[in-house]
């Protein structure tokens, strides 16, 4: 089944209502073993061209994942880079920053973890945290001891989004290509979620009261994903909404995005001078 991947994209410039968006659309998939062929096609295709985005080295490919807890952020990463060479791709949890990282500007931290070129890096939670979080939570930005100027509640967020799309706009025309990833969750299967990790002890230490503590917030998220989306969702750096009720469903539309980004680079392997050919068989016939 063909997966249309751009009605999940946010086009550059429009309002986002996360109420309009569905967090659970009709399966790609018919049956559990049917969704495990499908992930096993799609993760087959990705290790391929993997292979031949590490030989071309001619771009670098930044995914960054973002969502409530309990998306599925982390599944998702594992699921479909699970054929992926560990030498050609890069991932990394951005957790609450540390005190070294405070005393840095809010893009700091993420862009000394950019990936090179012919390598794929992973973000789990990002620089977005900085103008998602941290605006649910203004206490979080005064702990950060910025000038009076920079906290000004009337421009800061623009000022974010600015210096966002100004930075993805400039690692675009360096040959790095953003894709970017918010797992939209229902409110009501997050509590489900929730309660799967209490109920099964092996699942007892993804669980934190600090979850429960943020689903109060829930509308103060959803009002600043929306914010978000509809300022930073640009043609070379585009979000996509994906609908995350399904894990099985979010993941192969997810692998289906990475597959068409990478196919959009058009890569080819390096080609072999004459020269070259002459020392390889050179090689060869003394073997």
């Amino acid at each position: 089944m063909k997966i249309h991947t751009k009605k999940f994209r946010v086009r550059p410039g429009e309002k986002v209502n996360l109420k309009t968006w569905p967090t659970k659309v009709k399966p790609i998939y018919k049956s559990k073993k049917q969704y495990r062929k499908l992930l096993e096609d799609h993760v087959e295709e990705l290790s391929s061209l993997q292979r031949l985005h590490y030989a071309s080295s001619r771009y670098a490919l930044l995914l960054i994942f973002q969502g409530m807890d309990s998306a599925g952020k982390d599944g998702a990463i594992r699921h479909v880079m699970s054929g992926v060479n560990p030498q050609g791709c890069e991932v990394f949890s951005f957790k609450q920053p540390s005190e070294e990282e405070l005393k840095h500007d809010f893009l700091w931290r993420e862009t000394r973890r950019l990936p090179e070129r012919g390598r794929i890096g992973i973000f789990n939670r990002s620089y977005y945290e900085e103008v998602l979080v941290a605006r649910v939570h203004p206490e979080i930005l005064r702990g950060q001891e910025l000038p009076d100027k920079v906290l000004d509640k009337k421009t800061i967020w623009d000022k974010r989004f600015r210096s966002i799309v100004d930075l993805e706009r400039h690692l675009h025309a360096n040959g790095t290509r953003i894709i970017k990833f918010f797992l939209h969750l229902s409110k009501s299967e997050q509590r489900k979620r929730f309660r799967a990790r209490i109920d099964e002890p092996e699942m007892n230490w993804k669980f934190s009261l600090a979850d429960i503590h943020e689903r109060k917030y829930w509308k103060h998220y959803m009002a600043a994903y929306e914010d978000c989306l509809h300022a930073t969702s640009t043609r070379h750096a585009p979000w996509y909404v994906v609908p995350a009720d399904d894990k099985e469903n979010a993941r192969l539309i997810i692998s289906q995005i990475v597959l068409n980004a990478l196919h959009g680079l058009k890569m080819t392997y390096p080609k072999t001078t004459a020269k070259r050919r002459r020392e390889l068989k050179t090689i060869r016939e003394q073997l």
